[in-house]
């Protein structure tokens, strides 16, 4: 199977860096019916992280956040890209966005053991609408 990319939304805040942090928000959002597509904890200083959320409905993450008291940055943009797990097989992806000269200034992905990957892929917001072109979405 091919790989299946699309275009995603995701939001950011920031949270004390101790235990259950995270958890409480994750609890919330459950709580508020909030499904999340991805979801990222990213370390900001000795003190804080960096909850990143990639919601399934924007909409539903708002009210959810708001319900808890959250304050939420963005949206900003990125592409989820999911597909069998295979050696390479995000080297097609990559190779056409180089040649295109955009740049993939962060990623994270991870095989889900069962033969399927999921990745996510940032590249600068000015290169958003060139790098979805390239990738014919």
């Amino acid at each position: 199977m091919p790989a299946n990319i699309q275009k995603v939304d995701y939001f950011y805040m920031t949270v004390p860096d101790k235990p259950g942090a995270a958890c409480h928000v994750l609890f919330q959002l459950a709580a508020a019916d909030v499904n999340l597509l991805a979801f990222s904890a990213v370390p900001i200083g000795p003190e804080n992280t960096q909850l990143v959320l990639f919601p399934r409905s924007i909409d539903s993450l708002a009210r959810g956040a708001e319900k808890a008291g959250f304050v939420l940055s963005g949206p900003s943009r990125a592409f989820l890209i999911q597909g069998d797990d295979q050696l390479g097989a995000l080297v097609a992806i990559h190779e056409k966005l180089s040649e295109s000269g955009i740049n993939v200034y962060a990623s994270t992905g991870v095989a889900d053991g069962k033969g399927g990957f999921g990745y996510i892929m940032y590249v600068k917001g000015d290169q958003f609408d060139d790098a979805a072109r390239v990738l014919d979405l």
